[in-house]
C-alpha cells in the first residue's frame, strides 16, 4: 500500500510541475490543439505505466475497444455497446481483484484510472447519442449544452480519456468542455457568460488559476497532516472489537463511529482536491465569474468541504461528495433510467465501485435513507420555518441525524466484508 500511495502522489506532483510548464509553453497562443493533444497523451501513457506496470494495459485495452465501437457501432445504440463493455470489462478487474487478492489493495492497483476511463467512455458515448441520434427538441437544457455533433478523431479521442491531469485519480469531465480548453476556448465561453462592459472593462479580463492552485495545495497539505494523523490512529476495524462493544455505552459508540468516519476522509480529500489542483494549473477548469465578481475555478471540483461537514440531509451530503461521479450518475442512469432512477443509479454507483458486500451494503441502505429523508423533509420541514429559534433546532436536530445517518450507511464502504459489516449493523 505504502508503494502505492508514494507513487500516487510522485505522479501527481509531477503532473502538477507538467501543468504549469503545459499552460505556460504550450498555451493555445504557443501551440496548435494537435501538439497539446498529443502531449497530454503522451504524459498520461508515460504516468500510467509508471505507476501501474503492465497493469496499466487494461487501459488501454479498454481504451481501443470503445473506440472500434464509437467507430462501429449504430448511433441509436452507440451508449448502449459502449456502456455494456466499459461496465463489464470494469467489473471483471474488479473480480478479478477481489478473488485473486483476496480484499488486499494490489499495490499496483490500477481499478480507479479504470473507473475514470469507463465514466469518460459512458460520458461520451451517450452525448454522442444526443448529439447525432435525438432531436434538440427530446433532450433537456443540459443534454442540448453537452451534446456532441461529431465522433471525435482518434488523437481527440485518446486525449479525452487517457491526458496527464485525470489519468491518475480524475476527475471525469465532459468532452465538449475538454475540447474547448485543449483549443483555447474554454476560458473564453465562460467569460462571455458576463456582460463586462457593464462592469467597466473594454476588454474580456485573463483570469489566472494560480491564486485557486494554491489554495487547493493548502487543503491538499491540510488533508496529508491529517490522514498522517488521525487516519492511523482511528481505524475503522476499533468499532467492532468485541471489547469496545461489550464495555462501551451506546451513545459513546455513535460519538466514536462518527469520529471514525472523520478520520476515514482526509485521504479523499488529498486525493481529490490534488486531481483537481493539477487541471486547473494546466489551465482547465474555469466556470465563470461568482456574484462577488471573483473568478471561480470549480467546474472540476469532486468536493465541496464545508458544505459536506455542515450538511444538514443525507441529500445535501452526497450531491457535495464525489461531485464528478454523481454528475456522470445522473447524466447516464439517473436521466436516461425508464424507471426507478433512484434505485438504479445507486445500483450502478455499487458496481461501478466494485463488487466488495460491503459496496452494496453502503448503496441499498442509501436508497431507503434518501426515500426516508425525503418523505421526512416533506412532511415535517415546514412546521419548522415559522421562526428563527425553531429552524435553528431544526437545523441542529438534522445535522446531527445526517451525519450519523452518513456514518451508519458508509461504514460498511470502509469495512469491505459482510462479517464485520453484520457485527457492526448489530
Amino acid at each position: 500500500i505504502c508503494l502505492l500511495q508514494i507513487n500516487f502522489v510522485a505522479c501527481q506532483l509531477f503532473a502538477l510541475l507538467a501543468a504549469f510548464w503545459f499552460r505556460i509553453y504550450l498555451g493555445p497562443s504557443h501551440a496548435s490543439s494537435a501538439v497539446r493533444h498529443a502531449f497530454a497523451t503522451l504524459f498520461g501513457i508515460y504516468f500510467a505505466v509508471f505507476c501501474f506496470g503492465w497493469y496499466s494495459i487494461h487501459l488501454f485495452v479498454l481504451v481501443m475497444m470503445n473506440y472500434g465501437i464509437m467507430n462501429m457501432a449504430s448511433i441509436p445504440n452507440i451508449h448502449r455497446y459502449s456502456f455494456v463493455v466499459a461496465m463489464g470489462y470494469l467489473t471483471l478487474c474488479h473480480i478479478s481483484r477481489i478473488y485473486i487478492f483476496h480484499y488486499g489493495i494490489l499495490t499496483t492497483d490500477f481499478s480507479g484510472p479504470l473507473m475514470i476511463i469507463t465514466q469518460k467512455i459512458t460520458t461520451l458515448a451517450c452525448q454522442l447519442h444526443d448529439g447525432i441520434g435525438r432531436q434538440a427538441e427530446e433532450l433537456t437544457a443540459e443534454q442540448n449544452r453537452l451534446a456532441v455533433k461529431t465522433r471525435p478523431s482518434l488523437l481527440e479521442y485518446l486525449s479525452y480519456l487517457l491526458n496527464f491531469m485525470s489519468i491518475i485519480a480524475g476527475p471525469c469531465s465532459n468532452y465538449k468542455d475538454y475540447i474547448a480548453f485543449i483549443e483555447g476556448r474554454h476560458v473564453h465561453m465562460k467569460l462571455l457568460e458576463v456582460n463586462w462592459k457593464q462592469k467597466g472593462y473594454d476588454r474580456l479580463p485573463d483570469p489566472s488559476p494560480t491564486g485557486a492552485v494554491m489554495y487547493k495545495l493548502c487543503i491538499t497539505l491540510v488533508s496529508l497532516i491529517l490522514f498522517l494523523t488521525l487516519t492511523k490512529n482511528f481505524p475503522m476495524a476499533y468499532i467492532i472489537d468485541n471489547e469496545f462493544l461489550d464495555k462501551t455505552p451506546f451513545l459513546t459508540r455513535l460519538g466514536y463511529l462518527y469520529v471514525v468516519t472523520q478520520a476515514a476522509k482526509p485521504k479523499y480529500y488529498f486525493a481529490w482536491t490534488l486531481a483537481d489542483a493539477v487541471n486547473n494549473a494546466a489551465g482547465y477548469g474555469f466556470s465563470g465569474v461568482d456574484e462577488r465578481g471573483a473568478f471561480r475555478w470549480d467546474l472540476l471540483s469532486n468536493l465541496n468541504i464545508w458544505n459536506i461537514e455542515t450538511a444538514t440531509s443525507f441529500k445535501m451530503y452526497i450531491e457535495n461528495w464525489n461531485i464528478q461521479t454523481a454528475a456522470w450518475l445522473k447524466r447516464v442512469c439517473y436521466d436516461r433510467a425508464p424507471w426507478y432512477p433512484t434505485a438504479l443509479t445507486f445500483i450502478l454507483s455499487a458496481l461501478w465501485h466494485g463488487i466488495y458486500p460491503g459496496y452494496y451494503f453502503t448503496f441499498l441502505t442509501g436508497i431507503l435513507i434518501t426515500l426516508a429523508a425525503r418523505a421526512v423533509r416533506n412532511n415535517c420541514r415546514h412546521y419548522f420555518l415559522s421562526s428563527v429559534p425553531l429552524k435553528l433546532a431544526y437545523d441542529v436536530v438534522t445535522w446531527v441525524v445526517a451525519q450519523l445517518a452518513v456514518c451508519y450507511t458508509v461504514a460498511p464502504f470502509v469495512m469491505l466484508a459482510v462479517e464485520p459489516t453484520i457485527k457492526f449493523y448489530k
